[in-house]
């Protein structure tokens, strides 16, 4: 029987996406993907995963003679006059699409001056966004996406920001305590998503993956109701996988 691939964290799928739009945008007149193998040392089956990703998310396009050249998403967010605005349009209509994918509300959120803050979100009337019932800023500690955030830390900046928010209990499952989140957070392999059991809300559970590029620390994150926790696993696997677009949009 076949086994499954080793999971692989966002941040190294973004660094060969990457890599194969550096080769395409060095060819104005398009390169086939030979060519790209060639100038990229990645081999063959690793393209056939990000050329259609790249193409499905408007970072390359085809040519008439099956080759590749720089697309219209690349052209947009490549605009210095237009990056931001360029930016939150794409991070919003992949959430949205992320949204309908695994059937839960989803979230993009940052660690910016010392707070945990979701800066984007995409919800719906069949995927409901968590109800903020503690300022999110307060509940690192409990949320599946403030916990992938801290694990992206050292562990100096990870203490500062527990002096500063204490483990304060939200339910009978937050861990108030400090040395078993620090090790929990510690011991978190980025390819395995992090996941809220109704730590920060009773009857919610979420996952979270990070998503950080450069010095940006970030992560994308999903929330289920928990009569739905069943489908947790097979939903933060899905968003995991789906999490390079969201990166790749993010690091250029």
């Amino acid at each position: 029987m076949a086994q499954n691939p080793e999971p692989i964290a966002p941040s190294r799928s973004v660094q060969r996406a990457l890599r194969v739009l550096e080769t395409v945008a060095r060819h104005g007149d398009g390169v086939r993907a030979e060519r790209i193998a060639q100038e990229t040392g990645l081999p063959e089956e690793q393209l056939a995963r990000i050329l259609p990703m790249l193409s499905r998310e408007g970072y390359i396009a085809r040519t008439a003679d099956d080759g590749y050249v720089v697309g219209e998403t690349l052209l947009l967010l490549g605009s210095g006059a237009n990056h931001r605005r360029a930016l939150k349009d794409k991070l919003q209509k992949t959430l949205r699409e992320l949204r309908d994918t695994v059937g839960a509300a989803v979230y993009i959120s940052h660690y910016v001056d010392g707070e945990f803050r979701i800066t984007q979100y995409a919800d719906g009337p069949s995927a409901p966004k968590v109800n903020e019932w503690v300022d999110f800023r307060y509940a690192a500690h409990a949320s599946a996406a403030g916990k992938c955030l801290l694990s992206q830390l050292d562990h100096d900046a990870r203490r500062d920001h527990l002096a500063r928010h204490r483990t304060a209990r939200f339910t009978s499952r937050t861990i108030t305590d400090e040395k078993v989140l620090l090790s929990k957070l510690e011991n978190q392999p980025p390819t395995v998503p992090v996941l809220d059991l109704q730590e920060y809300a009773v009857g919610t559970v979420c996952a979270a993956v990070p998503i950080t590029a450069g010095k940006s620390v970030g992560s994308i994150a999903l929330s289920l109701p928990v009569r739905h926790a069943h489908r947790l696993r097979q939903a933060a696997d899905t968003l995991n996988r789906r999490a390079t677009p969201l990166l790749l949009s993010l690091a250029i």
